[in-house]
């Protein structure tokens, strides 16, 4: 149980107070409370001023206001978050030196700002609220800093170039997270930083300098039309496979996120000036799209529309299908696999290595089959407005494609113009008979 102390501590007649939080043998803590006292005023057995004056009353009232404020604080708190700067910016908010909103400058504090302001934050939908994902992604990001800096307190001026290295270094190394992951933490770090500094709070220079752009895809996992045949005749003799199996060709031939796809039924089915079409609205992008309903989709299910199934479930059984479709090439990936941490304590981490290829299979494969199998016969515009990428530059990373690409296809163009020119007929002129012969 936690306990507040006070004591007053210099040699001095007139001396500062100090308040000390013991919450285990592991936190114990000491700030000063910016309240001062003659030593004489003072009451070592009850450790408060004495009540001999008006003022020392009053004095006593605000130690004891301000003990109850902290250990409501402390209620609140992360054990972990619990430090020296944590009780020095308690007992400044509790005095009225800083306000709410420039309550702390420490980088744990500005995570948790932006959390608690989650559900009237402007979104990248233009809306408000910030997505639930977002949200674990912020609170993940401030476990991953209490857990970073141990028993020191952070401040948002700190990050810095050599931080931010430093910082990359125990996400590669340490949590051993995927290159992505870890650079999406610093690019969220940033984002941390450009809000505080909105509130008034002290940044480093540096912070806007951090690299955090996500690298390219090294590793693009998809079905190609070889092998989404293969899936397609593989005899299943489980009910609940044979569902998932149509969920995911549907997948793969519209190219929506596993959230979309799994929501569609008939009612997302509409004809458009003639045109069977497929519309939604996606939850991730908030837009509309439009999908051209086409005749390998009405094959998929002409026998039946799937029942629903939840992503988990859908994730779990096309690995079981690729594997008795036997879509087991030895490619490079990234699996999720449990660490062990000690003391019974274990965490997911994707591991890079080489795999049969339906152990890595999840529901991501749809939309990245549909963007790779197609690009190069569709107009790459209508891939794009399919998935939902907002640039070209997007969509060729998503499906791996580079400059290398473009000359290919500029190579097959050039191709077909020739292979046009040959079958064109060939105008010989004859010459005109003279009128003498």
């Amino acid at each position: 149980m936690a306990t507040v102390t006070y004591q007053i501590l210099g040699k001095t007649e007139i001396t500062q107070i100090y308040l000390r939080l013991s919450v285990s043998r592991a936190i114990n803590t000491r700030a000063k409370t910016g309240l001062h006292i003659s030593k004489k005023e003072w009451s070592y057995t009850s450790k408060f001023p004495k009540t001999t004056t008006a003022n020392n009353k009053t004095l006593k009232k605000y130690l004891q206001k301000l003990e109850i404020f902290i250990l409501d604080e402390v209620n609140n708190a992360n054990a972990e978050t619990i430090t020296r700067e944590w009780l020095k910016n308690k007992i400044d908010l509790h005095f009225g030196r800083i306000t709410e909103t420039q309550q702390s400058d420490l980088l744990t504090d500005a995570i948790q700002t932006i959390i608690n302001e989650a559900p009237t934050r402007k979104n990248a939908k233009g809306g408000l609220g910030l997505s639930k994902s977002r949200v674990n992604g912020l609170t993940s990001l401030k476990n991953i800093i209490i857990e970073y800096q141990k028993h020191k307190s952070f401040k948002v001026k700190d990050v810095d170039i050599k931080f931010s290295k430093d910082f990359l270094n125990y996400l590669l190394n340490v949590k051993k997270y995927q290159n992505s992951t870890a650079l999406k933490k610093l690019a969220d770090l940033k984002m941390v930083c450009n809000d505080a500094s909105f509130y008034g709070i002290e940044t480093n220079p540096q912070y806007k300098k951090i690299q955090s752009s996500k690298p390219n895809n090294e590793n693009i996992l998809y079905l190609s039309l070889e092998e989404l045949k293969q899936i397609k005749d593989t005899p299943l003799l489980n009910s609940a496979l044979n569902n998932a199996r149509k969920w995911l060709l549907l997948g793969c031939n519209i190219g929506q996120r596993v959230g979309d796809l799994l929501q569609i039924d008939q009612s997302n089915f509409k004809t458009r000036n003639g045109y069977e079409v497929i519309e939604l609205k996606q939850q991730k992008t908030n837009k509309n799209v439009t999908i051209p309903f086409l005749d390998t989709t009405k094959e998929i299910i002409k026998s039946g529309f799937p029942y629903k199934i939840s992503s988990q479930k859908f994730n779990k059984y096309i690995k079981q299908i690729c594997k008795l479709a036997e879509i087991n090439a030895p490619i490079k990936g990234a699996k999720i696999t449990v660490i062990e941490k000690g003391k019974g304590n274990k965490e997911k981490r994707k591991i890079n290595g080489i795999y049969q290829k339906w152990e890595l299979m999840a529901s991501h494969v749809c939309r990245r089959s549909f963007a790779s199998n197609l690009y190069g016969i569709l107009p790459t515009p209508l891939i794009m407005s399919i998935t939902a990428h907002s640039t070209e530059k997007m969509l060729l990373n998503y499906i791996g494609k580079d400059s290398l690409d473009y000359a290919q296809q500029i190579a097959d163009f050039y191709t077909l113009q020739a292979l046009k020119k040959k079958k064109e007929p060939q105008l010989t002129v004859v010459k005109k008979a003279s009128d003498n012969n």
